[in-house]
């Protein structure tokens, strides 16, 4: 037997329990009976707490139930006063003990004001959020006491997460009709604010002037897609730009840019952080893995990290995440750190909630894509997130890819409010060097072989950001300068390059 047990059985020998010896849940009735006589005096007060407030909230039970007739009365158009439902409750048993009918009238007669009514409801919600807090908590323990091996501990973990999250949210009040001239004003201020940066971005900056000018930024609550084959650049590419909002957060004073989180299950973390050290020091990617470097590149290395140590970039590597977990640790992020921009590589290593049939991926593919865009929508800011293009590109002669080559195209492209894909033409030509052919004369092999050559200048170092979707805007082809061995996109008018140096 625990020590506290045999405390209270020691108590419980010696003297009957009081109320000393237990705690009781916390709530305040006169701030119930306040608000209900108030709602009997002045029913449009329902208004300041109608959004938010429900019969279930009340500690008291007789107090819930007279709160909910009170609200239906009103909503039917009728008088909800002591005299209208004094007749509804008469014969109610659990109202006897209070005085019956008769408690209506004592409750009405009893208020002073009715202008506190939206204090008194904060406060009668308040007092319920504890008791569900002090509910939670004992459920949090026994579940964790009970051995149930459908439900390991980081589940367990997960989904008091998400419980803790709706209860903190759950009052907030979301959502309803907003007048046309406040959406208007909105409207015109984000304008404002657009006409007031030089680059015109009004959403979270991208680092790469012509994307911008394109979208305008990534938007609060969009889903961006990013596709592309293997070895486009697509990871490359969402770094980049995960890395230039989370400067811009820093360096404009979070006009421009956010706080980031990347969520890689592809990659690791510590691979990640090559790319982007490779990318900041100018040292190659693949010299840092395999430690070919030189003493004066770690002066490099000191210097961006010294640049990065403020920069609000956070990754979590875990593989194969859920919807459900990804909006937990999302929701948790911007709590802590104000989030304001999601990254996610990629799409298609999200792991379905099992409820759809595991042989249909179209099917789950559309719940996951379903469920970026409610988080977008949830926390009010943009998903960037990268896909996989089917084989069915590399089948044509134009290898540049469009959306019927999304995976599962139909959810991906229905519910992204824009799709971006990622094209290097050099990546292809590579691999298309001209052989001279058996019958084919010299004059000929050397023009395929100078045609070739062309389209190599042309294409070196180049690489192209297709806009295929956008909800809000145009589409079009975007050129971007790519270095491979730094992982970096950069602005293509920057760069000047002569392939043949």
């Amino acid at each position: 037997m625990t020590s506290d047990a045999v405390k209270l059985a020691d108590l419980a020998n010696s003297r009957p329990l009081t109320e000393a010896d237990y705690r009781v849940m916390p709530h305040n009735e006169e701030v119930e009976q306040a608000l209900l006589g108030a709602l009997l005096v002045n029913n449009k007060a329902l208004e300041k707490v109608s959004e938010f407030l429900r019969a279930e909230h009340f500690y008291n039970p007789v107090h819930g139930r007279i709160y909910d007739a009170i609200a239906k009365f009103i909503e039917r158009g009728q008088d909800a006063s002591p005299i209208t439902l004094k007749n509804f409750f008469e014969k109610d048993a659990d109202l006897s003990h209070v005085g019956g009918g008769q408690y209506l009238s004592d409750l009405a007669s009893s208020v002073i004001s009715v202008a506190n009514v939206a204090d008194y409801g904060r406060t009668i919600y308040e007092l319920h959020l504890r008791r569900a807090l002090i509910a939670m908590g004992e459920d949090v323990v026994n579940d964790a006491y009970d051995h149930n091996i459908d439900l390991d501990a980081s589940q367990q973990i997960e989904q008091t997460e998400r419980r803790l999250f709706e209860l903190a949210t759950a009052g907030e009040v979301k959502g309803g009709f907003v007048a046309f001239r406040e959406s208007l004003t909105r409207a015109i201020a984000q304008a404002q604010v657009a006409y007031q940066r030089e680059g015109q971005v009004t959403g979270v900056t991208t680092g790469l002037i012509d994307i911008d000018k394109k979208l305008g930024g990534l938007q609060k609550s969009d889903l961006v897609i990013l596709a592309g084959r293997p070895s486009m650049g697509k990871t490359a590419l969402a770094t980049n730009i995960a890395l230039s909002a989370a400067r811009a957060h820093v360096e404009h004073h979070a006009k421009e840019g956010a706080v980031v989180g990347f969520f890689s299950l592809e990659m690791s973390a510590e691979q990640l952080a090559t790319r982007i050290l490779a990318d900041l020091s100018n040292v190659a990617s693949d010299k840092i893995r395999r430690g070919e470097v030189r003493d004066t590149d770690f002066h490099k290395f000191v210097e961006a990290s010294q640049t990065l140590s403020s920069v609000p970039l956070f990754i979590d590597d875990t593989p194969a995440l859920t919807i459900s977990a990804i909006r937990t640790r999302a929701r948790r992020l911007q709590r802590q750190h104000k989030l304001g921009m999601i990254v996610i590589d990629y799409l298609q290593l999200i792991q379905g909630s099992g409820r759809a049939n595991a042989d249909n991926r179209v099917q789950e593919v559309s719940e996951i894509t379903r469920g970026l865009k409610a988080i977008a929508k949830e926390l009010d800011v943009p998903v960037l997130a990268l896909s996989q293009l089917s084989r069915a590109v590399e089948n044509r002669d134009n290898k540049r890819p469009q959306l019927s080559d999304l995976r599962e195209s139909g959810s991906i492209e229905q519910d992204a409010d824009v799709v971006m894909f990622v094209y290097r033409e050099e990546y292809y030509l590579e691999r298309e060097q001209p052989a001279r052919r058996p019958e084919e004369g010299e004059d000929k092999f050397n023009q395929r072989y100078a045609d070739w050559q062309k389209r190599m200048e042309e294409s070196f170092k180049v690489a192209e950001c297709i806009i295929a979707k956008q909800r809000h805007g145009p589409i079009g082809t975007i050129k971007l300068h790519f270095e491979g061995e730094f992982t970096r996109f950069s602005n293509l008018e920057n760069y000047r390059v002569d392939p043949t140096e």
